[in-house]
């Protein structure tokens, strides 16, 4: 290493130049004296239980939705809700709390975070109703935002050299990736078998390998020239993530008006405010200046549209698999195999691609793999069966994996390892912030559009009870647990025009998202030409 950290910083600051685009592959820190590489592979797999964790607990869950709506008689908001309380109030601290394993160390905020998720999971596991399981997902959120940004940071701290690190960045987002598809099948299973809280439950045996032997196998790192923690920017944070996003619920399900106008008016105001105040303190929560280097300030949007679509998909397929084609969950969760397996693979194989290929490139290459999924479910037709859906996320998969997997290297590669839990929690923000706006913003549109045009067939009024109506104008579920109890001719008719609702909105949810991912594709080439292949 010929660079000092103050100087590579310096460069990184500077992303006009042609230093700038070579950040990405800027070595970290010495080597601990005397750690075997052995250790170094072992800390990963320990690291990959809360990553796995996360993942499987977030899509799992939202194959559990249908058994929950049935079990607590939810509401169709209710049911966002449920989704999106744990990325809400983890998006709002991933950053508070990626600054704060930088002052008190990485891996004591991992392990606090582990016994934290742990019994909040057993306690959650036994909601008595919709509004507890809400608040117990937004208590997981709480200590979640401890587990994510430590595991990358501290990737970034074990694995110095470039090319190692990039093959552990690759791991850890198969690991996420691999999770979030696995966890349909591993949760379809447990609700047949059990009910849906044992979802929640099993992340008590799950964190048990962390907390008994990440301790004294994976390094403590921690910032060296720590700031304060500044407690009315975590304050910020948070006021500008939920009123936006409860506005655009609003919005979504009960139009335009001036509640919705408002919440969203207050979260940009506050959102301005954040950015001001970061950039006048002197220990800011927020290290804008990160956002001056084009390469990482690119991967994180890359980041952000990706799982913003994909989120958006899963929601609409889980559903789709259960009540319009009969699967049961764990049925549904096997027919996402191939996914899972293609997402894995993806990420593996773009590292050793980086070498032949200009990492801009690649991630150009997955988000436009993205974009051909949605454009696939956009334009078909879904009524042919669940071919055509399961092939567009096995493309998606593909491209998620890609581009995810390099944007993330490029992320950690930008910035000097004393930082990287920062850049860790701005990375895990943008999974966050765009895992939450994609069933926000999406699932909000879908089901805007189900209740919207679900034309009742005649003679249903007559033949059922009000409630039932109801909750069948509410959500998807609703209309097909209401179907089992009618005469034939009317339940097919019920089904049918449930069926034409639920894909209007389908349709419109997947052009947006082809729309976004193709300009992501454009941006990423364009911003992150420069970057040079990996050596």
């Amino acid at each position: 290493m010929t660079m000092s950290a103050a100087s590579r910083q310096n460069t990184l600051n500077t992303p006009s130049t042609p230093s700038a685009a070579r950040s990405m592959p800027a070595p970290g820190p010495a080597r601990a004296p005397g750690r075997s590489h052995w250790r170094d592979w072992l800390a990963l797999g320990l690291l990959m239980f809360p990553v796995l964790l996360v993942a499987v607990d977030n899509t799992a869950l939202t194959f559990a939705l249908p058994a929950i709506a049935r079990s607590l008689e939810t509401s169709g908001v209710q049911l966002l809700w449920i989704v999106d309380a744990y990325p809400l109030v983890l998006a709002g601290l991933l950053v508070a709390m990626g600054s704060l394993g930088d002052r008190i160390g990485r891996r004591r905020l991992l392990l606090v975070g582990s016994v934290g998720f742990a019994a909040v999971s057993a306690v959650t596991a036994f909601a008595p109703g919709a509004e507890w399981l809400i608040a117990g997902r937004a208590a997981l959120g709480f200590f979640g935002a401890m587990l994510m940004p430590s595991t990358l940071s501290l990737i970034r701290n074990i694995f110095p050299d470039p090319n190692r690190r990039r093959l552990a960045v690759a791991i850890w987002a198969a690991g996420f990736s691999g999770g979030a598809a696995l966890g349909p099948i591993f949760g379809g299973w447990l609700v047949e078998h059990f009910w849906w809280g044992a979802i929640l439950l099993v992340a008590v045996p799950i964190m048990l390998p962390l907390l008994a032997f990440g301790p004294a196998f994976i390094p403590e790192s921690r910032d060296p020239h720590p700031g304060r923690v500044d407690v009315p920017s975590i304050l910020l944070s948070l006021l500008v993530m939920v009123p936006v996003v409860y506005g655009i619920k609003e919005l979504a399900t009960e139009g335009f008006g001036a509640l919705p106008a408002l919440l969203i008016g207050f979260g940009l105001a506050m959102g301005f405010v954040f950015v001001r105040r970061q950039l006048r303190i002197g220990s800011p929560l927020l290290d804008m200046s990160l956002f001056r280097n084009r390469v990482f300030s690119t991967a994180i949007t890359a980041n952000v549209l990706a799982l913003f679509s994909f989120n958006g998909f899963i929601l609409f397929l889980a559903q789709h698999l259960q009540l319009l084609e009969g699967m049961t969950p764990s049925a549904s969760g096997v027919a996402m195999i191939p996914a899972l397996l293609a997402t894995v693979v993806a990420g593996l194989v773009a590292v050793p691609l980086v070498r032949k290929v200009r990492p801009g490139f690649v991630v150009a290459g997955g988000l436009a793999l993205s974009a051909t999924g949605h454009g696939l479910v956009a334009f078909g037709n879904h009524s042919a069966g669940p071919a055509l859906l399961l092939g567009a996320l096995l493309i998606l998969a593909l491209g998620v994996g890609t581009a995810e997997t390099i944007s993330n290297d490029l992320i950690l590669g930008a910035v000097p390892a004393e930082k990287s839990g920062a850049a860790a929690a701005i990375s895990e923000t943008g999974y966050e912030v765009g895992s939450l706006l994609g069933t926000a913003v999406l699932g909000s549109i879908l089901t805007a559009s189900y209740q919207h045009n679900l034309l009742f067939p005649a003679g249903i009024a007559e033949a059922t009870s009000g409630t039932a109506a109801h909750q069948a104008g509410e959500t998807l579920a609703g209309a097909m647990d209401l179907a089992a109890t009618l005469p034939a001719p009317l339940a097919e008719a019920l089904r049918g025009a449930a069926r034409a609702a639920f894909d209007s909105g389908v349709h419109i949810t997947a052009g947006i998202a082809l729309v976004l991912m193709a300009g992501a594709a454009v941006l990423a080439a364009v911003a992150l030409h420069r970057v040079p292949k990996a050596r």
